[in-house]
């Protein structure tokens, strides 16, 4: 199973910490461009994370909800 919640927590506290701005603003062109591109491909994901977390949450009633039907059953 891939829900390693130990290796986001490193990631989190390695952006909270500053470390990782630090080695942005440290390293070489080729440091540089893999954090860009960690930090997109991590945003990428997160967004998917958002729109499966919200599908999977209101699985029975999200649709009732944007179509603005509220009646109680």
């Amino acid at each position: 199973m891939l829900l390693d919640l130990e290796y986001l927590n490193k990631i989190e506290s390695f952006m909270d910490s500053g470390d990782l701005a630090f080695e942005f603003e440290n390293g070489d062109e080729d440091k540089r461009l893999l954090i860009l591109e960690f930090l997109e491909k991590f945003m990428d994901v997160a967004e998917k994370a958002d729109a499966l977390a919200t599908k999977l949450i209101f699985r029975d009633g999200y649709m009732e909800l944007l179509s603005g039907n509220t009646d109680q059953k």
